[in-house]
């Protein structure tokens, strides 16, 4: 039993250890980030965004502030006013930036704000550290997207009819201040005028055009595409190759033209006929023998064609009325005016979010090696363009690797199923992807073996079981050839690995990190936002796995 309770005595005096070393123990992860980034890291790309020699104070060193927005990720802080507080209050934040040197928040936000052209730099930096500890491991790779949520709401989406009403009503706008300004003030510069390079996006009326110049833009690539499609179906009809069903967007289009090519030619016989008619009965009195050509209106050919595009108008007629049944269920185009950049995304179970679909490359040993912020709601698009990403990390990788020692060399001899040093170890060996990658280009597309499946993954091991078919079954000789594939005893099980490797990641940044939404608005700025959280992801696994260590450093310096 206790004899009582502690006095609190708040008031007691209390005698800091000498420094924040002593204070947090020579250990403690936060030395080792300020050592990676401060000797082992290029950080030029930082400091070409800052600017100094000017008058006023002196500003704060980048080194410093990479630190300490990487030090803040990695704890699940992404707030400059949380990040400015904790470097008062929290001893790690402290050891960044130096006791009673904290940045304040608008520092903070305009430093990260202004990294975009330097993020690219630093995750390669990072990942050419990592290669250097023995990570990377390329024997087998993973590809997968996850959505991020944008620093915009949903509610903040407006319809292409909308933005055009907000841009003209912003129009009307400026035009009555204007001219209640010119009434009040006269004519003229006034000299308060903002300058004109100092328009900002951020504007309201910036973004609304932007979001509007957006859906225009879609539409247009939708009709740059029919049209497309429409002349490749000339050429291969003019060709004489065999065509197939005309384009269903163009098909109105080409049997009209059909048509008018019909009536021109009926016409230029009667036109042809009444012409020798004529000169037949000047020269001999008798016209010619033989009844003259049909009228275009009555030529069977004709009739056939004005069938033929009474026909295909009724089924574009009643193509537009399924899409607008089917659109009814189904959010119709739209873009956001908080940040124009960002879409509506689908998620897993239903719903949507205001976001982006990151694209990640994960190597076999959880180091994040490609990625790319995407504005697209599907994957299968991405497939070949990671892999071109993944092979340039390849040989990042390869080049930065430690030369394996004469033991090592030795012993991955001896072993034919391959050492983590083996000749292949700076190739990738075998890409797995979900089916959300799966179409005949990308089973066929240039590039590393692959595994893509062609359903879901429950799908997949019941077809291996023998119990039912993965996916559809109209599909194309490669998708079957990989159904078959995936059946098989070894690709179901190197298949199975494609979870671990690709979603841990993920679920590292959104979990632990405390990641799910981007503070940067504009692809740009997200885009560098999120391969900064990246970089940390894979910087912190160095850390975890004990692959960087003080004592790996040291010996990297040497």
């Amino acid at each position: 039993m206790a004899k009582g309770y502690r006095e609190v005595s708040r008031d007691q005096l209390w005698l800091f250890p000498p420094s924040l070393t002593d204070l947090l123990g020579q250990d403690h992860p936060v030395f080792l980030v300020i050592g990676v980034v401060g000797r082992h890291l290029d950080t030029s790309a930082f400091h070409a965004g800052r600017r100094t020699g000017g008058p006023g104070a002196a500003g704060y060193d980048p080194d410093m502030l990479v630190t300490l927005l990487v030090w803040a990720y990695a704890n699940g802080v992404t707030s400059s006013r949380r990040i400015e507080q904790l470097c008062g209050t929290d001893a790690a934040f402290m050891a960044i930036c130096g006791p009673g040197q904290a940045p304040d928040h608008v520092t903070i936000a305009r430093f990260r704000a202004g990294f975009a052209g330097a993020a690219g730099a630093f995750f390669a930096q990072v990942l050419g550290l990592c290669a250097e500890l023995g990570m990377g491991r390329l024997g087998v790779v993973a590809l997968d997207g996850t959505k991020v949520a944008a620093s915009a709401s949903k509610a903040a989406n407006r319809t292409h009819e909308r933005l055009a009403a907000l841009a003209a009503e912003s129009v009307a706008a400026h035009g009555d201040a204007d001219a209640a300004e010119d009434a009040m003030f006269g004519p003229g510069a006034r000299g308060d005028e903002v300058p004109q390079d100092a328009w900002s996006p951020r504007r309201r009326d910036g973004r609304i055009k932007a979001a509007l110049a957006s859906l225009d833009a879609r539409r247009a690539e939708e009709q740059e595409a029919e049209q497309a499609k429409a002349a490749q179906f000339r050429a291969r009809r003019e060709d004489g190759q065999r065509t197939g069903p005309a384009p269903a967007g163009a098909a109105a289009v080409l049997a009209q033209e059909k048509l008018d090519r019909a009536v021109a030619a009926q016409q230029a016989r009667c036109d042809d006929w009444d012409t020798r008619n004529a000169a037949k009965t000047a020269a001999t009195g008798t016209g010619l023998n033989g009844p003259r050509p049909a009228d275009p209106g009555e030529y069977a050919r004709v009739r056939q064609a004005q069938e033929h595009l009474d026909k295909v108008r009724a089924r574009a007629a009643a193509r537009q009325q399924k899409k607008q049944e089917q659109a009814q269920g189904r959010p119709a185009p739209v873009r956001n005016i908080t940040d124009p950049d960002s879409r509506l995304m689908p998620v897993r179970g239903g719903g949507f979010i205001q976001g982006y679909n990151a694209q990640n490359v994960t190597s076999e040993d959880g180091l994040i090696i490609a990625t790319e912020l995407t504005q697209d709601t599907g994957d299968v698009a991405w497939f070949e363009p990671m892999m071109a990403a993944a092979r340039d990390a390849a040989a990042l990788i390869a080049a930065r690797r430690p030369a394996p020692s004469h033991d090592t060399a030795s012993h991955d001899a001896g072993e034919p199923d391959g050492g983590s040093q083996d000749a292949g170890a700076d190739r990738i060996g075998l890409a797995l992807c979900d089916c959300g990658y799966c179409s005949e280009h990308n089973l066929t597309c240039p590039g590393p073996d692959r595994l893509i499946a062609v359903g879901k993954h429950r799908d997949l091991e019941k077809a291996a079981r023998g119990q039912k078919q993965a996916g559809r079954s109209n599909t194309g000789p490669a998708t079957q050839a990989m159904a078959e594939r995936l059946k098989t005893p070894d690709g179901i099980a190197a298949y199975r690995h494609r979870g671990h490797i690709a979603e841990t990641p993920h679920g590292h940044i959104k979990h632990n990190m405390g990641f799910r939404q981007l503070s940067m608005r504009g692809k740009t700025k997200a885009t560098a936002e999120w391969t900064f959280a990246t970089t940390v992801r894979n910087l912190f696994k160095a850390i975890s796995a004990g692959h960087l260590t003080a004592t790996a450093l040291t010996a990297l310096a040497s």
